[in-house]
């Protein structure tokens, strides 16, 4: 009994209490449509909410006009009275109140609780208790609910105090419908909600972009990872490999140091030998010189005439010793030889390693210039030309049928040999050259044609110079695009790719050496692609150009 007791409390103190301050009504009036307030209450929501005279019930929404009169209701009163003398007076629910940074009901009085929801028709936002009509009442149903948001009345026409519901495509703007009809008559306008799908359908193509190129860059990290994988692993067999050369370097010269060293020490035992027996037979001699003194100095002082005389013959002749001057001393010269033969090795190790050195830390700095990323392929000749590079050809490495002209930017073939140095660069057995210049980066030139037969090609320095396998494109050190009367090919390690399109004298090759990009291109009037290359390069690329025979030019072309 106890229990249902004050569920009929409870039920009761809910029954007369205000649905905007969520208290017992306090001097209660009662409103044309039958609801109660606190008087207070309903003068404070029809003084914020007053929209040109009309006033209207905050819970059923039925409007009246003009602002009815209030009344105390005594009877309310009076019930209310005696439910705080019999009831639990405890608030209705244990609500959260709002904090600053909340959204606070605009239906509470006194301290506000937290709204759970705003409405964009009634532009309000409502607690729990002042949200329920909009779920029972059947024209509240249609109002539009959103999150609690702060921001309702920038949604209401500063002009006209109407709810902007219109969007002015000509002025860019929201407007409510009576701006279309009077300032914005004429104007492109159309529902705010059509404007909003047309925006949603470009924010989702903009998102589709966004993502795309997000996968793109995702890639493009990916492929830059694995390139630091790829130089990590590189420069880690690297050091291993050099580690072991140099490890053979140091035993092979630890050896020699002590093969010298044993040498040393065997030719220092035999002059010390030479010169101690030497010294052994001098100091023998000296002391049969002592002992003849001796005795001679002993007979000079016999007194007795006759005793000098009988052994004085007795005394043997003294031998022939060595001569002095036939012995000759050469302070720090016995070894000159080796020492000379030493400094000359460590000057000319030192060479090679200086200047082997200096060739690999350019092309360490050519290789591994990380401030410059992957640039992309250019699409004009204009756009290749900010690429194009000054490249000439190396006498050096030009076969011996080959002329060099104009500056060592013309190759032709010539029956009669040239009258080139030696030199372990030079091609023996195809009319091949390569550039003089390394090409790293992104690089660009043309190469004008003339005759039957040319390749266009790029290649490694350390490609063969003889044999078949220095031929442009049958190893895994070149690639080449041969031009031969009306066809071409393109050739890399003895693999075949026949190639359409136009023929042209001449041709631009295109190369981003970090990208892995070698591209050929037709050049006419456009630029025709011919054929594309995409992989790794491991070192630095050189142009070169191959003549098939009597009668066929190639040169590479000044087009700065």
């Amino acid at each position: 009994m106890e229990e249902m007791a004050k569920k009929r409390v409870k039920l009761d103190l809910e029954t007369f209490s205000c649905s905007i301050c969520l208290d017992l009504l306090k001097d209660p009036v009662t409103i044309p449509c039958g609801h109660s307030y606190c008087m207070n209450c309903i003068k404070d929501y029809w003084n914020r909410n007053n929209k040109k005279g009309i006033h209207s019930c905050p819970q059923c929404r039925k409007t009246f006009r003009p602002r009815p009169v209030l009344e105390k209701s005594t009877m309310l009163a009076d019930l209310v009275e005696q439910l705080k003398k019999t009831g639990d007076q405890t608030a209705p629910a244990d609500h959260c109140y709002a904090g600053a940074e909340d959204v606070a009901c605009d239906f509470c009085s006194g301290r506000k609780l937290k709204a759970i929801k705003s409405c964009l028709f009634c532009l309000a936002s409502f607690c729990e208790k002042h949200l329920q009509p909009h779920y029972d009442v059947a024209p509240l149903k249609k109002h539009k609910l959103v999150e609690p948001s702060k921001n309702l009345q920038e949604n209401i026409c500063s002009r006209h105090d109407e709810v902007m519901k219109m969007f002015c495509r000509t002025d860019q703007k929201s407007i409510c419908y009576l701006c279309s009809v009077e300032e914005h008559k004429g104007h492109d306008t159309v529902s705010a909600a059509a404007e909003r799908t047309e925006r949603q359908r470009e924010l989702e193509g903009s998102r589709q972009q966004i993502q795309q190129r997000v996968q793109d860059r995702e890639k493009d990290v990916k492929l830059l990872q694995q390139e630091v994988e790829a130089i990590n692993q590189s420069a880690d067999k690297t050091v291993e490999h050099s580690e072991k050369i140099f490890t053979e370097l140091i035993r092979l010269i630890q050896k020699r140091s002590s093969e010298v060293k044993q040498q040393i020490r065997s030719q220092q035992e035999t002059e010390v030998s030479r010169v101690k027996e030497l010294q052994e037979k001098l100091e023998q001699e000296i002391t049969e010189l002592q002992r003849k003194d001796a005795e001679l100095q002993q007979l000079s002082h016999t007194e007795d005439h006759i005793q000098f005389l009988q052994n004085c013959p007795s005394v043997s002749a003294l031998r022939e010793s060595t001569p002095s001057s036939s012995i000759k001393i050469r302070p720090l010269r016995h070894f000159e030889a080796v020492t000379a033969a030493v400094s000359e090795l460590r000057e000319k190790l030192q060479d090679i390693l200086r200047e082997e050195w200096t060739n690999s830390s350019q092309m360490d700095v050519e290789m591994f210039d990380f401030t410059s990323l992957p640039q992309p392929e250019p699409e004009s000749r204009a756009d290749f030309l900010q690429y194009s590079c000054e490249i000439t050809l190396d006498p050096n490495t030009a076969n011996r049928h080959l002329l060099l002209s104009e500056g060592n930017r013309k190759v032709t073939f010539m029956d009669q040999l040239q009258s080139y140095s030696d030199h372990p660069d030079r091609f023996t057995e195809w009319f091949q050259v390569l550039s003089r210049e390394s090409l790293t980066g992104c690089c660009y030139w043309e190469v004008e044609m003339i005759g039957k037969g040319v390749d266009v090609a790029v290649a490694y320095k350390n490609i063969s110079r003889a044999g078949d396998e220095c031929e442009f494109g049958f190893n895994d050190k070149s690639w080449s695009l041969k031009f031969y009367q009306n066809s071409k090919e393109f050739w890399y390690n003895k693999i075949r790719t026949s190639i359409s399109g136009p023929r042209s004298s001449r041709v631009g090759v295109y190369l981003d050496h970090r990208a892995g990009i070698l591209s050929f291109y037709s050049i006419s009037e456009t630029m025709t692609l011919l054929h594309r290359v995409q992989t790794t390069f491991i070192q630095p690329l050189y142009a070169g150009v191959r003549i098939w025979g009597s009668g066929s030019t190639a040169e590479l072309c000044k087009i700065k």
